[in-house]
């Protein structure tokens, strides 16, 4: 390939970097696609894979399979088939009943059973789960299914080898759910987290500026155990939402609570 140099740098930048860069714009283009679009299906592997592959954006042309060391776990269909196979996919995406977050898991493994394109199919079946439920719940295009599986990620292709074998995808849909709850309740704790930190550092300064009216930004900063730009942006932040106020000059005067 010309666009592959080495296997490390495409056009003078190291392939993660480029890939790092593709997955920013396929990700900032996600809002204007539609799931069941074949010819939006294609700019995003465009998007995706671009400088990364020569055919960029179009079905693969010849067979490929899926390896496991010298093992061959996959097959996938011929390339003839897949203009058709793709086509009763997003018809499927479209026209079923299935709650979204089934739908989605289930298009992800079809998707990958069909194995459309030459390379990206991994990266591009995960954005498009992530583009289904994103139309369901916009908050979920913040917490890309890229990112649900990227901590289980040995255990993802181990389901879908299972899948494959047994020629059902319940057990995939299982894992793909169980994942993306973790991964909901993770982001929650966290943003809960930041609040309670939030919360005791207002009440610490509070408590500082009760004991002490005429502390100075540092001896706070010393105190609270954070950087003075810190101090100095809690204090403000204090100010603004009414619960503490500066009375006289900067260096004479005294901070009132309330």
């Amino acid at each position: 390939m010309t666009a592959l140099l080495d296997g490390k740098t495409v056009l003078g930048l190291p392939t993660e970097i480029q890939e790092v860069r593709n997955a920013f714009a396929a990700y900032d283009e996600m809002a204007t696609w539609q799931p069941n679009s074949i010819d939006n299906l294609l700019e995003a592997h465009r998007l995706l894979m671009s400088t990364l592959v020569e055919d960029a954006g179009s079905f693969r042309s010849g067979g490929v399979g899926v390896y496991q060391g010298k093992t061959l776990v996959h097959m996938a269909p011929p390339a003839n088939q897949i203009p058709r196979l793709m086509a009763d996919l997003l018809d499927w995406l479209k026209t079923t009943e299935a709650h979204p977050l089934i739908a989605s898991c289930v298009f992800h493994y079809e998707f990958e059973f069909i194995h459309p394109f030459s390379d990206g199919n991994g990266r591009m079946g995960r954005l498009w789960q992530t583009l289904i439920l994103s139309q369901w719940q916009p908050v979920l295009a913040f917490l890309p299914v890229e990112t649900v599986i990227k901590s289980n990620q040995e255990r993802y292709y181990q389901v879908l080898r299972e899948a494959d074998q047994k020629a059902d995808c319940t057990h995939f849909i299982t894992f793909m759910l169980e994942a993306i709850k973790k991964s909901l309740v993770d982001a929650t704790t966290q943003e809960t987290t930041r609040e309670i930190v939030k919360l005791n550092t207002d009440d610490k300064i509070m408590n500082a500026l009760k004991a002490n009216p005429k502390a100075t930004q540092k001896q706070l900063a010393q105190e609270i155990g954070i950087t003075p730009d810190g101090i100095k942006y809690q204090l403000n932040q204090l100010k603004k939402s009414g619960k503490i106020q500066r009375k006289g000059s900067t260096k004479a005067g005294y901070w009132q609570v309330f």
